[in-house]
């Protein structure tokens, strides 16, 4: 599924520019926001088919992000994977509930992220479901 667009939404200029490099070497087309405000004002002109959110954010953290979105109907189908180095007992869980797709641990694995990601994209969003 390349020429997919993907939004990264991540307040580490490093983390976003490996998750760019990555991505658009498959061919997907990928934007990136630094913080909640900035991830909701590209989507007034951007739709993502797929939203790598990391969990902690500057002020508006990455799962009430993801809250508002799932609650939306214009963002509702948007998959949303959480991608944090928050990564302790329950994060998982909480990411979750929170409406998130899936959920990938930083550091992340270069040779299989984009593999996981268009795994992520073919099965589409699955509220309250887990999956990896």
């Amino acid at each position: 599924m390349t020429g997919e667009p993907i939004l990264a939404v991540d307040d580490t200029p490093a983390n976003l520019k490996l998750v760019r490099v990555l991505l658009t070497q498959r061919g997907y087309e990928v934007r990136t926001a630094a913080d909640a405000v900035e991830a909701l004002a590209l989507l007034e002109t951007f739709q993502p088919r797929l939203i790598l959110m990391d969990i902690q954010l500057p002020g508006m953290d990455g799962l009430a992000l993801t809250r508002q979105l799932k609650a939306s109907l214009a963002t509702s189908n948007i998959v949303v994977v959480a991608l944090t180095s928050y990564a302790m007992k329950g994060d998982a869980e909480r990411a979750y509930a929170a409406g998130c797709d899936g959920y990938i641990a930083k550091p992340i694995d270069t040779r299989t992220f984009a593999d996981v990601i268009a795994r992520h994209l073919e099965a589409g969003p699955r509220r309250g479901q887990a999956k990896s």
